[in-house]
């Protein structure tokens, strides 16, 4: 899906609405986006995780048991979504598709788009090619004194929005977001956080490569608790017939209703909300 090339640029203070209303998480019951007999793909929320992890061992909840329990059939993830993302979450329904679909990430033949709310004003758009070096745990590097090399990482990225708050949240009068589309050529492990903390637009609600300020910022005044970074769009050949398969994940009621308290629900694309 192209993005629009508009650029809406806000100078002047926004008023404010009252906080967004946190949605009702009773329904556990994942949105499926499509489903044939080889793939299924759901609208995963913030805060769930794909599979069980080492790192949140409470947890007792996550996407591959819930799409398990909702298809009758056993999955095999393709991808995977931090935590705190939202958006499309591909399974496949045997182990020779989720092959065939992990070579098409593989070699390039699947493109991805995600939307993100960051920090300061950022550029109209430009590439981040920048090498990212695995998380490596620490003891490796303590008894083994080997370095892990940097791994190609490169992400397009395009601003839709911005807007200037009169509120000071650091040393400024006022403080300046952006709304981003971002499209990662290359999937290294939470990339698009570490890229746009490095190019100095950290996305909004990133406890590990944000900054507390601005995060603690929208929690008190938007009620927002989440990592404002959403997968809103995939693109692949079908592990079958070949033919594209588009896959949009809608916006959820909290990441629009904070668009529309800033004024920026025209500037998304019409498919994505």
């Amino acid at each position: 899906m192209s993005l629009p090339v508009t650029l809406r640029l806000m100078e002047s203070s926004q008023a404010l609405s009252p906080p967004v209303a946190v949605p009702d998480q009773n329904d556990k019951a994942l949105p499926i986006l499509f489903q044939d007999d080889y793939l299924v793909a759901v609208n995963k929320p913030s805060g769930l995780l794909v599979h069980r992890s080492p790192i949140d061992r409470h947890e007792t909840r996550f996407a591959l048991q819930t799409v398990r329990n909702q298809t009758g059939r056993r999955v095999y993830p393709i991808h995977r979504l931090d935590k705190p993302t939202s958006g499309v979450l591909l399974f496949a329904f045997s182990p020779e598709i989720a092959r065939t679909l992990v070579e098409s990430f593989t070699a390039g033949a699947v493109q991805k788009s995600y939307l993100a709310v960051v920090r300061g004003y950022a550029p109209d758009d430009g590439t981040i090619d920048y090498p990212l070096v695995e998380d490596q745990d620490k003891h490796d590097h303590i008894y083994t004194g080997i370095e892990k090399e940097g791994q190609a990482a490169v992400t397009d990225f395009r601003t839709l929005a911005r807007i200037e708050l009169q509120s000071a949240v650091g040393r400024y009068d006022t403080s300046r977001y952006s709304l981003v589309a971002l499209s990662p050529r290359t999937g290294r492990r939470h990339q698009l956080r570490r890229h746009f903390k490095h190019i100095f637009h950290p996305i909004i609600g990133d406890t590990r490569y944000g900054e507390g300020r601005h995060n603690r910022f929208f929690r008190e005044e938007f009620g927002m608790h989440r990592l404002l970074l959403h997968a809103a769009e995939l693109t692949f050949p079908h592990p079958v017939t070949g033919v594209p398969v588009e896959l949009t994940a809608p916006l959820d009621r909290e990441l629009m209703a904070l668009l529309a308290r800033l004024g920026w629900l025209n500037a998304v694309p019409p498919g994505w909300r």
